[in-house]
């Protein structure tokens, strides 16, 4: 899995990432800070779309994934984005929720 380094983390790439409903949904989700199994994920969308929206937060730094034998499991990079981009992330999880899909958990 491709994971950017923090100087290497693009503000339009995270924007960009941030910018569809549902992956604001998976990002507000994992904003409690724990790492997930993507099974866990329930999203209202087909496995493989789901699949290409987490590849999306990943490639653009937003998410960690991690294999552990035939399970994934992904955490928000909190830290770096806070690192890279002072105060973004809490700005766009305040005005997330009206704008959001909702993604839960099973």
């Amino acid at each position: 899995a491709e994971h950017p380094e923090v100087e290497e983390l693009s503000l339009p790439r995270v924007l960009s990432a941030l910018s569809d409903p549902l992956r604001l949904g998976i990002v507000a989700l994992l904003s409690d800070g724990a790492e997930r199994q993507w099974g866990e994920l329930d999203a209202p969308v087909s496995k493989s779309t789901l699949s290409h929206h987490m590849k999306t937060l990943r490639s653009a730094g937003i998410t960690r994934t991690r294999d552990e034998g035939t399970r994934c499991y992904v955490r928000l990079r909190r830290d770096d984005l806070d690192e890279r981009f002072p105060g973004l992330l809490d700005s766009v999880l305040l005005a997330a929720p009206e704008d959001a899909v909702e993604v839960g958990l099973r």
